[in-house]
């Protein structure tokens, strides 16, 4: 009789647990880059009551009889399917149509060495990854989120020519910077960031870099639209746009979040349906142990 009132509280604890993940999944239903969550559960062991036999030379086989003892949480995922991309029409709004994370962190205190498609040592950078693209311009004219954390990229290597070329350096990843005089700027589905100086020429401040990783939900949330590196994400390959898997910068739109209202709600009543029905099972195991106790009487 214990069994199933055990089996009862696994129950409620698991969907209580789910309707967690499923409350704040609608909280971010309308934050730029969430990746929803996503619960599920497994049994846990049974107990036998006997075991299976074989086939005999009279008798058929016999199958094991058991008795389960709950459920379990399984697992909680990270769903790392693309959002819908919002227009905004602001140039520091980027969104990323297809795979790859902004990298955004402080300021990197030396230089790091880049190989394009292949795991990038990013040890002297405390980086973070993000899909939410809503970009400021600080007093410096350096290109940072909302946290204050730089844009990463690839800056400029001038060649000093009246019409320079645009040549990155790719021995060096830093924050990406705009002159605070330029008279406009722009963002290409490249992640190339050019600008028109204060003479009305064309420069170009530096390339936007995209990090891919070979297993995306293995990414630990931080908070602040940020993810982090874990044993199981890999390690970050980081690419250009449209190069080595990486999707394509699309400046003037935000990347929604992934949270679907309708399969939420219905995810949010089959959990509370699930949890009262896992009461019931206590409350029907009280009623008939309490019977039990009555037979003294």
């Amino acid at each position: 009789m214990l069994r199933s009132m055990y089996s009862g509280i696994s129950g409620m604890k698991n969907f209580q647990t789910k309707l967690d993940v499923i409350g704040n999944n609608i909280a971010n239903v309308n934050t730029f880059g969430y990746k929803k969550g996503r619960v599920t559960f497994k049994d846990m062991v049974s107990q036998s009551i006997s075991g299976a036999s074989a086939p005999g030379a009279t008798m058929g086989g016999v199958n094991p009889k058991q008795v389960g003892l709950g459920s379990s949480m399984a697992t909680i995922d990270t769903v790392a399917t693309q959002g819908s991309l919002q227009t905004t029409g602001r140039p520091l709004d980027l969104a990323i149509s297809g795979d790859g994370y902004f990298m955004v962190g402080p300021k990197p205190a030396a230089a790091v060495n880049f190989v394009a498609g292949t795991p990038t040592d990013f040890n002297a950078m405390n980086k973070s990854y993000t899909r939410a693209g809503n970009l400021y311009l600080d007093q410096n004219g350096d290109l940072v989120n909302s946290d204050g954390l730089y844009l990463l990229g690839f800056t400029n290597k001038s060649d000093g020519a009246a019409n320079p070329t645009f040549t990155v350096d790719t021995t060096k990843i830093d924050k990406i910077n705009i002159p605070t005089n330029a008279q406009s700027f722009s963002i290409s589905d490249k992640g190339e960031v050019q600008y028109v100086d204060s003479n009305g020429k064309l420069q170009y401040a530096g390339q936007v870099l995209l990090a891919k990783f070979p297993n995306a939900e293995g990414l630990q949330k931080t908070g602040q639209n940020l993810f982090k590196e874990t044993p199981n994400s890999g390690i970050a390959v980081a690419n250009l746009a449209q190069t080595g898997g990486a999707g394509s910068v699309v400046a003037g739109t935000l990347e929604m979040s992934n949270v679907d209202l309708s399969e939420e709600f219905t995810e949010m009543i089959t959990a509370q349906r699930g949890f009262q029905a896992n009461t019931r099972i206590i409350t029907t195991s009280d009623e008939i142990l309490q019977e039990l106790v009555n037979l003294k009487r």
